[in-house]
């Protein structure tokens, strides 16, 4: 495996991994180093059914602030997370023993800092133009988006973009912004969350929300969707802190195209990532993470936080989405992870049967997306990852291939369906985006696309038959047939919301009470009408229950009727 380094600001880089060179470029492979530390350590409190104890969250920070710990990276209070670093003439190894050692502590972690997900580099994937023949976004087809766009535009879908940042000033950009890029950056800086120094944040962002329909550039998988830009250093807590307030801003989608680098040894994820995905989860956000672009069956983290190792193959299993990529002709990049790891694919690059010259010095084609106007780190010799590309004579565009752009597609999707419908349970999302991906019969389809290729159409069309809402029932006034035999009659309906279809009434359970004493049930029926034998001298009380197909139960009785038996 060989490593593309890119230098940011303060001596940190960014590790992009490739595949071999051939045999005339290829260096010997240097000894893969282990995670970054940064020098902070994280600290989690104790949580109770998922909630911090005001009153023990005080005591530790007080117990922190006896240790003189100095604050630093991000606390997150909503998960419990407080970073700190070791005062002068203390050993980080020493303050964490004595923080283990406070009363409320559930950990204590060195944080580590992640490299975005890599962008491969190889001759052998490379073509002398991505528009050979073909529309330069051609997977906007191949993943059946324009059926998609006929459902629903995206109005209203929010995807959160954990990333380098973004160029807020580029045309396809500018208008896509729900809020003002958020700066999550501590440890070093590479510039205002609106600026992008390294390229990966804008293309990957136009990738799930570039302005569409607009006559210029390029359209996003979300059509209208906008765009929660947090502008990471991949310090734990930078991608602690970002999770979450995304989610704090209501997105529909979180895209996390970054990990590991694959070639280091593994490492379990971070305590800090996981509540920080699971706040996120149990939120209803759909997650998605880019797999390792490289085919290892260990995707690395946060990819195997959504989608642990041997639970890809199972449709219920996992809190979010782990994604490999696919290249032109519906065939598994060679680059990409493969695994029990894997959720599903999306294009991540265009290998098209050419023997044309090799362009941008041999770097692969890939996907088509936004590009910031100033030189970027993805463009830097010998080896750039990127190769803009002018489109009416606008230069700010450039294809990049690798998983970091085949997951910004699916978050897309899972933004849309989030917004088309609120009701749905984030497992019905997850379970519908890889129940419907496809496997398309007579090409190179391969078992290492997890469920299949991203298909955005069929996702969209299924959302609109998951049925969140609880259907309701009427009950009328009871009518005496004979002196103790009681005619109950009811009407009801399985709500709908606009644009969706409601499975409709299966059937209603029927209640009644004597005073205040035991409640029974007096039938379960697909009609509406029932009769009650009562006994003289009691004091009745009758409802119903609709139940409808989707398994939804009516919350609570709204109507009751009571009757008293003389």
């Amino acid at each position: 495996m060989r490593r593309l380094v890119f230098p940011i600001a303060l001596g940190v880089a960014i590790v992009i991994s490739a595949m071999p060179a051939p045999a005339f470029a290829a260096l010997p492979p240097p000894p893969a180093p282990p995670p970054v530390p940064t020098g902070a350590v994280t600290v989690l409190l104790d949580q109770h059914h998922g909630r911090i104890a005001s009153a023990a969250s005080a005591a530790v920070r007080a117990g922190i602030a006896r240790l003189g710990a100095i604050p630093a990276g991000k606390s997150v209070p909503e998960i419990g997370l407080i970073t700190v670093r070791a005062p002068a003439g203390v050993r980080l190894s020493a303050l964490e023993r004595k923080l283990r050692s406070l009363p409320g502590v559930a950990s204590v972690a060195p944080e580590r800092r992640y490299v975005v997900r890599s962008v491969p580099n190889d001759f052998a994937y490379s073509a002398p133009d991505p528009n050979d023949g073909v529309a330069y976004q051609w997977y906007l087809a191949a993943e059946n988006f324009p059926p998609a766009w006929d459902i629903s535009k995206g109005d209203g879908a929010l995807v959160g973009i954990v990333d380098s940042g973004i160029d807020a000033t580029h045309p396809d950009l500018s208008s896509k912004l729900a809020v003002a890029p958020i700066d999550q950056q501590v440890f070093s800086s590479t510039g205002a969350a609106g600026t992008d120094q390294v390229g990966h944040g804008t293309h990957v962002a136009s990738l799930a929300c570039a302005d569409t329909n607009n006559a210029i550039g390029i359209a996003g998988a979300g059509y209208n969707c906008k765009l929660v830009i947090e502008k990471t250093d991949f310090t734990d807590t930078s991608i602690a802190q970002s999770i979450v307030d995304a989610t704090n801003h209501h997105v529909g989608a979180i895209n996390m195209s970054f990990g590991p680098d694959p070639s280091a040894p593994p490492m379990p994820a971070p305590e800090t990532e996981v509540r920080a995905l699971d706040y996120a989860a149990a939120h209803k956000v759909v997650l998605v993470a880019a797999a390792a672009d490289s085919p290892v069956t260990e995707q690395g983290d946060p990819a195997n936080v959504l989608q642990p190792v041997g639970t890809g193959p199972t449709l219920s299993k996992g809190i979010g989405l782990d994604v490999t990529a696919a290249e032109f002709g519906a065939k598994h990049a060679d680059f990409a992870g493969i695994g029990s790891e894997i959720s599903l694919a999306a294009y991540g690059a265009f290998n098209p049967d050419s023997t044309s010259l090799l362009p941008c010095m041999g770097q692969p084609i890939g996907i088509l997306g936004a590009f910031p106007s100033t030189l970027t780190q993805l463009e830097e010799p010998p080896d750039p990852a990127a190769c803009r590309v002018s489109i009416n004579g606008d230069t700010r565009y450039a294809t990049v291939a690798g998983t970091s752009m085949a997951a910004p597609q699916v978050a897309a999707v899972g933004a849309m369906m989030r917004a088309l419908n609120p009701y749905a349970s984030l497992q019905s999302l997850l379970e519908t985006i890889k129940r419907t991906a496809q496997r398309p019969a007579g090409t190179g389809y391969s078992s290492d696309d997890g469920w299949g290729i991203l298909n955005a159409g069929a996702a969209l069309a299924a959302t609109r038959h998951l049925d969140g809402l609880a259907p309701v029932s009427r009950l009328k006034a009871p009518r005496s047939t004979h002196s103790t035999t009681i005619l109950l009659r009811w009407s009801g309906h399985d709500q709908q919301h606009a644009g969706l279809v409601a499975s409709g009434i299966s059937y209603y359970l029927v209640f009644e009470r004597i005073g205040k004493g035991r409640i029974h049930r007096i039938t379960r029926t697909t009609k509406q009408t029932v009769k009650f034998n009562a006994k003289p001298g009691n004091r009745y009380t009758f409802w119903t229950v609709a139940v409808d197909h989707a398994g939804n139960h009516e919350l609570k009785p709204a109507h009751m009727q009571t009757r008293v038996i003389g």
